[in-house]
């Protein structure tokens, strides 16, 4: 089963959007940090009947929601951090190819 269709038997079950799961979540606090995944389970287990998995199928769109977005470099870098730096330089030429069809080589190159 697909992540979307995941949501959408959510919807079909509940009524409700991730967007809507959102706001309740807010509003009860869970978008706060250092919630757990185990408490938005529970809430969603008890208040709207969702099993274990398609409660993570939500608690995955509310964390998605409050975490900031990482620019392509930001991941790639602390991979290649501290003692790995050194092979940085064998993964630029893959790097570079993958980027080539967005039109980022420029800006991995120079």
């Amino acid at each position: 089963m697909s992540f979307q269709a995941y949501l959408d038997n959510i919807k079909a079950k509940t009524g409700k959007t991730p967007q809507e799961f959102k706001v309740l979540a807010e509003k009860k606090g869970f978008l706060k940090p250092g919630v757990k995944a185990g408490e938005i389970v529970a809430w969603l287990t008890e208040d709207f009947d969702l099993g274990h998995g398609h409660a993570m199928a939500i608690v995955n769109t509310l964390k998605s929601a409050t975490q900031p977005k990482l620019s392509v470099e930001e991941p790639v870098n602390k991979h290649f951090s501290g003692n790995k730096s050194s092979w940085r330089v064998t993964y630029r030429p893959q790097e570079a190819a993958s980027y080539h069809h967005a039109g980022q080589i420029e800006q991995l190159l120079f």
